[in-house]
């Protein structure tokens, strides 16, 4: 190892050095004023934005697993009522599971096309997205309002209260990913494709694919194995 790759104050190879790009500007001296760790200095905006958004998911995801622990203990508690054998539809549950999925193959399309600046491409795919969303939230309350309509309510049941409960959350979380979506075409309507707006999009983007990994989740544990118990 030579003496300039170890003498103290020097940058040597290393890429990451603090105001290595700045060495050579006026005169070599390196008076360049350092910016951070690494050549391109601070995160930008949109990756601060996004792995601040990471964070709030994360949180949100903490939640869904209390809820998924809630349910787990309290699925064989049926008081006597209903078991999910017996309330569960396959065929509306396949329905629902493919619109939600689909739509976050759309949601995809849409990001992709925002990253080209396709303004018409953009929208199309988001509002292929809020139908296939709002498909599966249509076909959710009116499982909820059959079950009610039925007696099996979630106060028939510790299983039922989990069972909406966990279900309604995640329901809730649609709901709201909608009005999102419909401000986000909004936005990209009328101002285009600012820093903002992208930032936002990229933001829904997180938010919406994360709907369906837990609706996986849902699926599985609450639909899947409720049927075959």
């Amino acid at each position: 190892m030579t003496a300039a790759a170890t003498a103290p104050g020097s940058h040597g190879s290393d890429p990451y050095a603090l105001g290595r790009d700045k060495e050579g500007e006026g005169g070599g001296h390196g008076h360049g004023q350092a910016t951070g760790r690494g050549e391109g200095g601070p995160a930008s905006k949109r990756i601060v934005v996004g792995y601040g958004f990471w964070i709030y998911l994360l949180s949100d995801i903490i939640m869904f697993s209390a809820f998924f622990a809630a349910y787990s203990v309290l699925a064989k508690q049926t008081a006597g009522g209903p078991t999910g054998a017996e309330i569960f539809g396959r065929g509306r549950v396949a329905i629902e599971t493919g619109c939600l999925l689909l739509s976050s193959y759309t949601c995809g399309l849409a990001s992709l096309a925002a990253a080209r600046k396709e303004a018409k491409a953009t929208l199309a795919w988001l509002l292929a997205t809020g139908l296939l969303g709002f498909a599966f939230l249509a076909i959710e309350v009116q499982e909820f309002a059959s079950l009610i309509g039925e007696g099996a309510g979630p106060q028939r049941s510790a299983f039922l209260s989990g069972f909406f409960a966990l279900v309604g959350l995640h329901g809730l979380h649609v709901g709201v990913g909608l009005l999102w979506l419909g401000t986000m075409m909004a936005q990209i309507w009328s101002r285009g494709f600012r820093p903002e707006v992208e930032r936002r999009l990229l933001c829904f983007n997180l938010f919406w694919h994360a709907l369906d990994i837990v609706w996986v989740g849902v699926f599985s544990i609450v639909y899947l194995l409720g049927t075959i118990g």
